[in-house]
């Protein structure tokens, strides 16, 4: 059985949170395991020890790990959590290299005030605090659907806050229900009722926003011909239903958000909805958040150019987006 932090010494103490934080400890932490001012002093002067934020320590003289620099930051911040993109780091683990990691982000309950004294440490005051937090996590964090949540808010675009879900969702880390539990806890959140619609397509795999996307930033931004919308048809395979129907060109358009690949079910209806339209000699385009949320402009070029080709006359328009 291990020693209580009484029963070891000063050094065996500091040495074991050390080793718990990657090489951080604080100055409190290592007064309470029983080491002085002086102690402290005399490890900083002779660089056993380099001071890393105001107050912490590092073990080492060389470049910081980006986790070293997380608990350094929450250790300097007190009662506090990594945020934001960082808790999402800090939930993926090791070998992670896609995350921004110039910087770190952290959460103190919203009636505190700390200044950053480092450009790289990022901090962010939080409503309900101890609701959002995971203090057994080392470091602290806050919940991975919250954390999420605010990366899509404050993302650049609507197809970057798309991405935050999807990939979260896609990768098994949590479930598209918890996160819209999450929330309907947060009445003032930036792109609310589009994160709602977003994360509803992805559990649900009705496409909703996609559809509604479709009809806004492709059809009529550039001045596609005006597709039905949820069109039942009576085929080999039976009753199917389109999602948007270019039937006088014989153009389907099919919209999928998922964020997996889905179920070998739904997998097989759309192979047997595709088949189907070859079957009658029709096309069947399948788009997808990217081509709705991120390429729209192009999306529509090329639905234009294939509209073009089975017989359509009208003109294709450039919106103020297209470059």
């Amino acid at each position: 059985m291990s020693n209580t932090a009484e029963e070891s010494s000063p050094a065996d103490e500091v040495a074991r949170i050390l080793s718990l934080q990657h090489g951080v400890i604080s100055r409190a932490q290592a007064i309470e395991a029983g080491l002085a001012d002086h102690d402290i002093r005399r490890l900083v002067r002779r660089r056993a020890w380099v001071l890393l934020l105001p107050g912490v320590c590092l073990n080492h003289t060389g470049e910081p790990t980006w986790l070293q620099r997380a608990w350094a930051s929450t250790l300097y911040a007190g009662d506090s959590a990594l945020c934001h993109d960082s808790a999402l780091r800090a939930s993926e683990g090791p070998g992670k290299t896609t995350r921004d990691e110039s910087v770190v982000h952290v959460a103190i309950d919203r009636d505190r005030r700390i200044l950053s004294p480092v450009a790289w440490l990022v901090v962010h005051r939080l409503a309900d605090f101890d609701d959002k937090v995971r203090r057994n996590a080392s470091p602290p964090t806050v919940r991975i659907e919250h954390a999420l949540l605010d990366v899509a808010a404050e993302a650049a675009t609507d197809f970057a806050a798309v991405g935050v879900l999807t990939d979260a969702v896609s990768a098994r880390r949590i479930t598209a229900d918890r996160v819209l539990a999450a929330l309907q806890t947060r009445s003032r959140i930036p792109r609310r009722a589009f994160l709602t619609g977003v994360l509803s397509d992805i559990r649900d795999g009705t496409h909703s926003v996609l559809e509604h996307g479709y009809l806004h930033r492709v059809e009529r931004a550039h001045c596609l011909p005006r597709a039905s919308r949820q069109l039942a048809e009576l085929t080999l395979r039976g009753k199917v239903y389109r999602d948007a129907a270019y039937e006088q060109f014989g153009v389907y358009v099919e919209l999928d958000g998922r964020a997996t690949h889905g179920t070998a079910q739904a997998h097989d209806q759309d192979l047997a909805r595709d088949l189907a339209a070859v079957g009658e000699q029709k096309l069947t385009l399948r788009l997808g958040w990217r081509q709705v949320y991120g390429d729209q402009c192009s999306t529509a070029a090329q639905v234009a150019a294939v509209l073009t080709k089975r017989g359509w006359t009208g003109t294709f328009e450039r919106c103020p987006d297209c470059p």
